[in-house]
């Protein structure tokens, strides 16, 4: 599927988080157009995850504005939280509860019930192979099988904006290919997704655009390919290392 337009529009997005010396995010503008990929890339504490909370109206601006979908986080942030999706770092499940109950009641959440519900969530069970562990507590999986079922949890109500800090940190080749993969099916389906990451070569297969971020600001932003070939680099990965240095973030 193929959408014009713009998903989200920032606009000198501005956040001083209290008692601090230097802002957390400073002045940044930059678009995204729907149905792409959008990597926001940046070392430890470069403002990945403020903007992303700003973003989702986890975290209040300082200053400035963005639109999602034409909506201000301003004065639509309710509105903005029924058309996204989040897929958090940590993983945002019971670990008594089974994956179907899991999944259950996260979709009653949305609003889903019944025999809908019951589909959405075999569907999506079986896309990642884990149709077989339904019943089984989360307690009892591996962390791939955990970061699955965490996307899934993300996605049952068809946001048509879907953010995800590190969606694949932690787990194995098998549940990462099968996780990026979903993420690639989702799009194709009209799905515009942002997502972090320190992975580049992940990011740089992955996304069909990407920012950088250092210190609160955009550094640079494009295509991957344009801008590794524009900074006379091999890859991602040596781009980035070139823009934001090789001392050590903690």
């Amino acid at each position: 599927m193929t959408t014009s337009g713009t998903a989200i529009e920032v606009n000198h997005l501005l956040k001083i988080y209290k008692g601090a010396s230097f802002p957390a995010v400073n002045n940044i503008s930059f678009s995204i157009e729907k149905n792409s990929i959008f990597g926001l890339l940046g070392p430890n504490g470069a403002g990945k995850t403020t903007t992303i909370s700003i973003l989702c109206g986890l975290i209040k601006l300082t200053n400035g504005n963005a639109e999602l979908l034409g909506l201000s986080i301003k004065s639509s942030a309710e509105e903005i939280k029924k058309q996204i999706g989040i897929v958090p770092q940590e993983i945002a499940l019971y670990p008594s509860l089974t994956a179907f109950e899991n999944l259950r009641y996260i979709g009653n959440m949305y609003g889903l019930k019944g025999k809908e519900l019951r589909d959405k969530i075999k569907d999506h069970l079986e896309i990642v192979g884990l149709l077989s562990s339904s019943d089984k507590q989360i307690k009892t999986f591996s962390g791939g099988m955990k970061r699955r079922i965490n996307l899934i949890a993300g996605i049952l109500h068809q946001p048509k904006i879907l953010f995800l800090d590190e969606p694949t940190v932690g787990v194995d080749v098998q549940s990462r290919n099968m996780i990026t993969e979903h993420l690639h099916h989702i799009n194709k389906q009209g799905c515009t997704i942002i997502y972090t990451s320190h992975l580049m070569e992940e990011a740089e297969n992955l996304c069909s655009d990407i920012a950088i971020i250092d210190n609160g600001e955009i550094i640079i932003k494009g295509k991957p390919k344009t801008l590794i070939n524009e900074n006379n680099s091999d890859n991602l990965e040596q781009l980035f290392l070139k823009l934001t240095g090789k001392k050590l973030r903690d």
